[in-house]
């Protein structure tokens, strides 16, 4: 009796286990982070990736960056001041951000449904002196 009753309840947990949601997606879940892409002596370019709920940590850009919106949507920007300012990127474009003020740090924060997904490639000099097409 007591085999049945262990070998039911394993039965119940491995029912339960393979319910409703517990199959797996096949896409690894996304979390808010940077993935590096690769750096030269011009640009480093990274890959970041802004789940809802899960603001990028404070941070701040020295020099100038291009961002290309993967996915498109709306971040907030909120500087170690506490002000805000929204900036909403459309999938498939890109956009000029100069460096940030003096001693400034940011976190961006989605308060959106669905993940934002943008590559970011940031100029390692303001002025590119030396590179080709530079100054």
């Amino acid at each position: 009796m007591k085999a049945m009753l262990t070998a039911t309840s394993a039965i119940a947990l491995l029912v339960a286990a393979c319910g409703p949601g517990a199959e797996p997606s096949g896409e690894p879940e996304l979390t808010t982070g940077r993935m590096p892409q690769f750096e030269n002596e011009y640009v480093e370019v990274w890959k970041s990736v802004i789940v809802p709920n899960q603001p990028l940590e404070m941070h701040r850009h020295d020099n100038p960056r291009a961002i290309i919106a993967l996915k498109g949507g709306t971040l907030t920007v909120v500087n170690d001041a506490g002000e805000r300012r929204d900036m909403t990127w459309e999938t498939g474009s890109a956009y000029w951000l100069e460096a940030d003020p003096p001693g400034e740090l940011h976190g961006d924060v989605n308060e959106g449904p669905e993940p934002v997904e943008v590559i970011v490639v940031q100029l390692k000099s303001p002025a590119m002196e030396g590179a080709p097409g530079g100054r």
